[in-house]
C-alpha cells in the first residue's frame, strides 16, 4: 500500500523523468527515492522497460555496489558507457543484465541531504561518452526533481510497486493507431507481421502471422508469445525479447513449431514497441537453437518466463555472496526474493539445540511468529521440521493440500500457499526458509527448480552470517565492556558522548573516548582511533585507555609519550591516533596534545566556531622515542569543545576540510542546545542517511559557571 503523500509532487517527478528520457534520447529511465528509515533506495517510477525486467532492482540498499547507490553515496553523476564498463565496474549488476547499453545515474541533492537518484538507459548504439548536451539535461533534471522534493509539504509516496510512466507525450502518441491502408499493405505481404508493446504483449498481428503461429488472433492478442504458445516457452525467445527492449538491438532466432515447422523471428525494437517479422525457415538454419531446445514443449505454459527466473537467480546469487550478517540475509530475502517470486510472507529460521529459532520474518504478525518460534525439529505442526530432516523442499498450492498432511498448519495464519525450503550445508541442517502467499499459488516446475537452487545459496549465506555474528557479538561485547558506561560529573563542566559503529561490517572498531576526573577542578578528556575493525582493534583500544588512565594528570605531551612507549612495547601492527586534553576549570585553561588525530572544534559564545590549531605529533606505536607538542587555550564559561574521530568527517566523494568547516558552522548555530541533542544534530548534519562507512566517536565538553 502506498504511503500518504503529495500526488502533485509525484506527478511532477514522473513528468520530469519522462521528459528527461525524451530530451536525452534515452530508451528508459527510473526514479529512486531514499527511505531514510531503512537506508534503502526505493524505485518509485519506471519508464521505457517492463516492470518484470526491473524486479531485481526495485529496492536497492544504499551500500549496494550498483550505479544508483554510488550516485547517492558519493553525490556524483555515475556514467557507464558500455557493457565492458559495466562488467569491470559493477560485475554483480552486469551478471544479471548481460545486454549492451549505456547508463547514467544522477543524485538528487536536496537542501540538506541527498534525496535519491534517477538513472537513464541508452541503446547499444550510444557513444561510450555522454555528450555535453546530455549531461546538461541530466543536471537540469536532477535540480528540478530535487527542488520538487524540497518544496512538498508532505512526503512523496514510496509505492510497493513503481509507477509505470509512459515515455511518449500525449501529443506524440496521438495517431499511433495504424491507418487502414497501412494495415491492408501489411496483410498482403507473404510473411507474418506481429507487433508487441514494451511489456512483451502482442498488440497487432496479421492473418499470416496467426496462421504461422498456429493459433487464432483472438487468443494471441494481449498475451506474451512465450506464455500463449507453449513451444515458445523457453529461454531463447524471452532472452531475445529482453535484448531488444534493453539494448534496442535488432535480434533474431529460430524456433520449432511442433511437429516439424521451423519459424524465423526477427525483432526490430524502438521506443514505442517491437515489430516482429515471422517467416518459414528450413531445419538447417544457421541460427537454429541447439538440439536441446527442440525437445517437446510442455503442454501448458509456465506462469513466469524462464529467462527472467534465470537472471533473477544470477542476481540473487551475486547479492547473497555480499551479505555479511544474518540481518543482511533476512533483508535481502525479504526485499528481493519475495518480490521476484510473488510471495507475501517470509519466515527464516535456524536449527539451534534441536529447535527452529526464527531469525527474521516478513508479512506475519508477532502473535503468529511467537507461536512458530522455538518449535522442535520433529514438530508435526508445520512441514518445516520434516523438510529439514529429509532435506527435500515441500510445496503446498492451497490450504486443502496443506491440511491433508498437517491439519493444524493452515490455522496458524491466513496464508493460502507455502514453499518450505530446507537450508542444508554439506549435509548439515542449517535452518528452513518459508515463503508464503495470500492467495493459492501453483508452483511451476521451473519455479520449484529455481527455489530449490536458491535455498542452497541462502543456506550458505546464512551459515556464513551466523559465524560472522558470533564473532561480532564477542568482539562487540569486549568493546562495550572497555568503553566507559557513564561519564563522571564535575561541577562547571557538562559532558556528552556517543559511539556509533559502522553500519556495514563487523560493527566494531577501535574508536574510543573517555573523561577522567582528576580532582574538584581538573579533568582529562581523551578521544582516539585504533586502526582496523576487529577484535584485536577493540582489545588494543582497551590497553591504550588503561595506559592513559595510568598516566592521566601529567602534562599532555608526557601522557601521550608514555602511552606511545607502552604501545610500541606491545609490538602490535596497529597504529593509534589520539587527542588528549587537560582541563583546568579554576584557571579556565585547556592543554592539548595530539598524536595524528583530527583537531577538535572550539566555539566560544559570540564568536565563530573553528578547528583548534594544533601542532600534531605522529601516530602512537611508530617509535618509542617520539615527543608530542602541547597547545594551551583559554576556556571561558560557555565554551564548547567538540572532539570526534575521522569517521564523522571522512565521507566518500566529500572533502573532509569542507565537512569539518560545515560542522563548525553548525556547532555555532546550535550551541545553546542540550549536549546530547547537539550530538544528534552534528551526526545528522555530517551523515544524514544514518549509514556509516567507518566508526564514529563524538565527545562534547562545555564549561559552565561554577557554583558558589
Amino acid at each position: 500500500m502506498d504511503r500518504p503523500g503529495d500526488p502533485d509532487g509525484a506527478r511532477l517527478l514522473d513528468e520530469t523523468l519522462a521528459d528527461t528520457v525524451r530530451r536525452t534520447g534515452a530508451s528508459a529511465g527510473a526514479l529512486y527515492l531514499l527511505d531514510e528509515a531503512t537506508g534503502v533506495l526505493a524505485m518509485t517510477a519506471l519508464c521505457g522497460v517492463p516492470l518484470e525486467v526491473a524486479w531485481p532492482w526495485q529496492r536497492v540498499p544504499l551500500n549496494a555496489p550498483v550505479p544508483v547507490s554510488d550516485a547517492v553515496r558519493e553525490n556524483r553523476l555515475v556514467w557507464v558507457g558500455s557493457q565492458n564498463d559495466m562488467a569491470r565496474t559493477y560485475p554483480r549488476a552486469a551478471a544479471s543484465l548481460p545486454y549492451r547499453f549505456a547508463l547514467a545515474a544522477a543524485p538528487l541533492p536536496g537542501r540538506d541531504r541527498c534525496r535519491g537518484a534517477f538513472f537513464l538507459l541508452w541503446p547499444a548504439s550510444h557513444p561510450a561518452e555522454a555528450s555535453r548536451r546530455e549531461r546538461g539535461h541530466i543536471a537540469s533534471a536532477a535540480r528540478r526533481m530535487a527542488r520538487a522534493l524540497d518544496e512538498v509539504t508532505v512526503p512523496i509516496p514510496l509505492p510497493d510497486r513503481p509507477r509505470l510512466v509512459p515515455v511518449a507525450s500525449a501529443a506524440a502518441s496521438h495517431g499511433d493507431r495504424p491507418s487502414r491502408a497501412a494495415a491492408d499493405y501489411v496483410e498482403r505481404l507473404p510473411e507474418g507481421a506481429l507487433g508487441m508493446d514494451l511489456e512483451g504483449r502482442i498488440t497487432f498481428l496479421t492473418a499470416e502471422a496467426a496462421s504461422l503461429l498456429g493459433l487464432e488472433a483472438g487468443r494471441l492478442l494481449g498475451t506474451r508469445p512465450w506464455q500463449s504458445l507453449p513451444w515458445l516457452d523457453d529461454t531463447v525467445a524471452e532472452d531475445c525479447y529482453r535484448t531488444a527492449v534493453i539494448s534496442r538491438d535488432p535480434v533474431a532466432f529460430t524456433s520449432l513449431r511442433p511437429p516439424s515447422t521451423w519459424l524465423r523471428f526477427q525483432l526490430y525494437p524502438d521506443a514505442s514497441g517491437i515489430s516482429v517479422r515471422i517467416t518459414r525457415a528450413d531445419a538447417t538454419a544457421q541460427d537454429r537453437p541447439p538440439a536441446a531446445s527442440t525437445r517437446p514443449a510442455p503442454s501448458t505454459p509456465s506462469s513466469t518466463a524462464q529467462a527472467g527466473r534465470l537472471y533473477q537467480l544470477v542476481h540473487l546469487a551475486a547479492a547473497l555472496t555480499e551479505t555479511v550478517a544474518v540481518r543482511d540475509v533476512v533483508e535481502l530475502v525479504a526485499d528481493q526474493v519475495l518480490p521476484a517470486f510473488g510471495a507475501d510472507g517470509l519466515v527464516l529460521s535456524v536449527a539451534d539445540a534441536g529447535r527452529l529459532k526464527i531469525t527474521g520474518h516478513h508479512g506475519y504478525d508477532q502473535e503468529t511468529i511467537d507461536r512458530l518460534d522455538g518449535l522442535p525439529l520433529d514438530t508435526n505442526l508445520t512441514p518445516a521440521g520434516q523438510a529439514l530432516a529429509e532435506g527435500v523442499p515441500s510445496f503446498f498450492a492451497d490450504r486443502d493440500e496443506m491440511a491433508r498432511r498437517h491439519p493444524g498448519a493452515p490455522r496458524i495464519s491466513g496464508k493460502q500457499a507455502w514453499a518450505f525450503l530446507p537450508l542444508i550445508v554439506s549435509g548439515r541442517p542449517v535452518g528452513c526458509c518459508i515463503l508464503s502467499y495470500e492467495r493459492p499459488h501453483e508452483f511451476s516446475a521451473d519455479e520449484r527448480a529455481v527455489l530449490t537452487s536458491l535455498a542452497g545459496l541462502i543456506a550458505q549465506a546464512l551459515d556464513r552470517a551466523r559465524l560472522y555474528d558470533a564473532a561480532r557479538d564477542l568482539a562487540h561485547g569486549l568493546q562495550q565492556a572497555l568503553l566507559p558506561h557513564r561519564l563522571p560529573v564535575l561541577p562547571g563542566l557538562d559532558t556528552a558522548a556517543r559511539y556509533l559503529p559502522a553500519s556495514h561490517g563487523m560493527d566494531i572498531g577501535g574508536d574510543f573516548y573517555d573523561v577522567i576526573r582528576l580532582d574538584g577542578t581538573t579533568a582529562a578528556a581523551v578521544i582516539g582511533d585504533v586502526q582496523g575493525h576487529s577484535a584485536a582493534a577493540a582489545a588494543l583500544m582497551g590497553q591504550v585507555r588503561t595506559a592513559i588512565h595510568a598516566t592521566a594528570g601529567g602534562p599532555p605531551g608526557q601522557v601521550l609519550a608514555r602511552t606511545n612507549r607502552v604501545l610500541t612495547d606491545l609490538e602490535t601492527d596497529l597504529l593509534v591516533s589520539c587527542t588528549y586534553a587537560h582541563i583546568d576549570l579554576a584557571r579556565q585553561e585547556v592543554l592539548l596534545a595530539s598524536a595524528g588525530h583530527p583537531p577538535p572544534l572550539l566555539h566560544r559564545p559570540g564568536r565563530r566556531a573553528h578547528p583548534v590549531e594544533l601542532d600534531p605529533g605522529p601516530l602512537l606505536g611508530i617509535d618509542p622515542g617520539l615527543s608530542y607538542p602541547v597547545t594551551a587555550l583559554p576556556l571561558s564559561p560557555g565554551a564548547t569543545l567538540a572532539f570526534y574521530t575521522d569517521g564523522l568527517v571522512e565521507t566518500p566523494g566529500a572533502d573532509p576540510d569542507r565537512v569539518t568547516g560545515d560542522l563548525a558552522v553548525h556547532l555555532a548555530e546550535h550551541d545553546g542546545q542540550d549536549l546530547d541533542r547537539l550530538i544528534d544534530t552534528l551526526l545528522h548534519r555530517a551523515r544524514p542517511t544514518a549509514h556509516y562507512t567507518d566508526d564514529i566517536a563524538v565527545l562534547l565538553l562545555r564549561t559552565t559557571a561554577r557554583p558558589g
